[in-house]
């Protein structure tokens, strides 16, 4: 699957395949959604500003639009999965999220972190989820996001279990892509986010963290959705964690610096 283009992998996903999108279409970006209400869009704007980490925004669609610069597709329909919310409840999760767009929805594309997972497996660092042909663990921690008018809520964490000594290695590469997460917010303990069990993520599947391997966390665009629970708009549609939009922008876009070279250790 890493060799279609996102144009082939957006025709699966509308004809029906469900699945994880990690280590999908190799080069290009992968994004988060979340779709609000247009009276909500400054206030998610305002909120991802301010917590630029874990909501890095790579586009924002116009009301009622579903595709854009970096985007030939449809936001509707070209994510494998979709949950829907209302009033901060999930209410479906379904392949196809045409039955509930409003024109008076504004779409946001937020960086994924599967767009630094090339450049980390480049410089010898593993991805463990991939690896394991699994969905990446994500966790709502106990730090809170800066709200922005009416929505607010804990910050979620994707991580990654890294060989200790190649710890300071991941954090470098991550942190040249400043508009897909960027650099790790937290090295170490769980336990000093509020995650008590690495193995029960609350999105996504555990994985397996081998001796002498430290977990790493980064940012997660799944943190719209916990604001969404928390602060109940009338209607959200977003991407089921892990199964991403695959958009026609490169991961190069998002690197500060020269792109690493493949196979580099």
């Amino acid at each position: 699957m890493q060799n279609l283009t996102p144009a082939e992998a957006r025709h699966r996903f509308r004809a029906g395949l469900v699945t994880p999108t990690a280590g999908w279409c190799a080069g290009f970006t992968q994004a988060n959604l979340i779709a609000l209400p247009r009276e909500l869009a400054w206030d998610f704007l305002l909120f991802a500003q301010r917590n630029p980490q874990p909501c890095p925004v790579l586009d924002v669609l116009e009301p009622g639009e579903f595709g854009g610069p970096i985007l030939d597709g449809d936001v509707r329909t070209d994510i494998p999965l979709y949950r829907i919310y209302r009033d901060g409840v999930q209410v479906a999760e379904t392949p196809d999220a045409r039955e509930f767009w409003r024109d008076d929805l504004v779409a946001f594309l937020v960086g994924c972190s599967f767009t630094f997972e090339r450049a980390l497996l480049a410089a010898g660092v593993p991805v463990r989820h991939v690896e394991e042909g699994r969905n990446v663990p994500m966790y709502r921690t106990s730090r809170r996001c800066r709200g922005a008018g009416t929505l607010g809520g804990p910050m979620v964490v994707s991580m990654r279990p890294v060989p200790e000594h190649l710890v300071d290695t991941a954090i470098a590469v991550t942190a040249r892509y400043p508009s897909v997460h960027g650099a790790p917010v937290h090295v170490g303990d769980p336990g000093e986010l509020g995650i008590a069990d690495l193995a029960a993520p609350d999105y996504g599947d555990g994985v397996t963290v081998r001796e002498g391997e430290v977990p790493v966390f980064w940012g997660c665009g799944v943190t719209p959705q916990a604001a969404v629970v928390e602060s109940r708009p009338s209607l959200a549609i977003a991407h089921a964690p892990g199964h991403m939009l695959i958009t026609d922008a490169r991961d190069a876009d998002y690197l500060v610096g020269p792109e690493p070279l493949v196979g580099a250790n």
